[in-house]
């Protein structure tokens, strides 16, 4: 599966290019671009909702999609007109500017990090045919063993979220066609991280393509 319209910055920061340009909590970008058709913030920590990082991506119609518990911060933080900024309940699914976008739950399970109470979210959202789940900081539960993707995006990095042996034995029981792991190498994890998650899955024998972008 070709894979190589998508690139990852860092941590959790993706950019997804089709018919439609999407950005995944951008974060550190280098360049000023203005070439975003959507960017989608899945929490408001620090590496996930940067307002500068979005000020370099921002075009006049550029749409921003985040929690509806983050309206108030996004509308007043992003720099972006509010009739573009979209807010959804969690497990809600909509169209907009010709993708279809549903919201699912992410949060820790015992960890203090991302309650589940927050409401934050990731996304699964279809570009061109091709289902795209990009998880937001989560650990494994029973919310995001309910997804169905073409092609998962997933913390691997541990103590905020799920470790590279707990994500690898996640994907192997989702069984996407292709894995782009994040989360790891920089803020948390080690940048070995996401080879021994390959190995690991490989072992598992699951057959799922696996590609390393950090």
């Amino acid at each position: 599966m070709d894979l190589n319209h998508i690139t990852v910055n860092t941590q959790s920061s993706i950019r997804m290019e089709g018919s439609k340009i999407l950005y995944f909590d951008p974060y550190q970008i280098p360049a000023a671009a203005h070439d975003a058709d959507f960017i989608f913030i899945t929490h408001e920590h620090y590496d996930h909702f940067e307002p500068e990082s979005i000020a370099k991506l921002k075009k006049e119609d550029t749409f921003l999609v985040a929690p509806e518990s983050m309206k108030k911060k996004a509308i007043s933080e992003a720099g972006i007109a509010e009739e573009n900024c979209l807010f959804y309940q969690l497990g809600e699914s909509f169209e907009e500017g010709g993708i279809a976008i549903e919201t699912i739950p992410a949060y820790n399970k015992l960890k203090p990090f991302h309650p589940k109470g927050k409401k934050w979210q990731g996304y699964v959202v279809t570009l061109d045919g091709t289902r795209y789940y990009v998880s937001g900081d989560t650990d494994v539960n029973e919310d995001i063993k309910k997804v169905r993707c073409d092609v998962a995006m997933i913390p691997i990095g541990g103590f905020y979220t799920m470790d590279w042996k707990q994500a690898a034995e996640y994907i192997a029981q989702l069984k996407p066609k292709a894995v782009i792991p994040t989360h790891y190498g920089s803020i948390v994890g080690k940048k070995t991280d996401g080879q021994d998650f390959q190995k690991m899955l490989e072992g598992l024998d699951a057959g799922i393509q696996v590609e390393l972008r950090l």
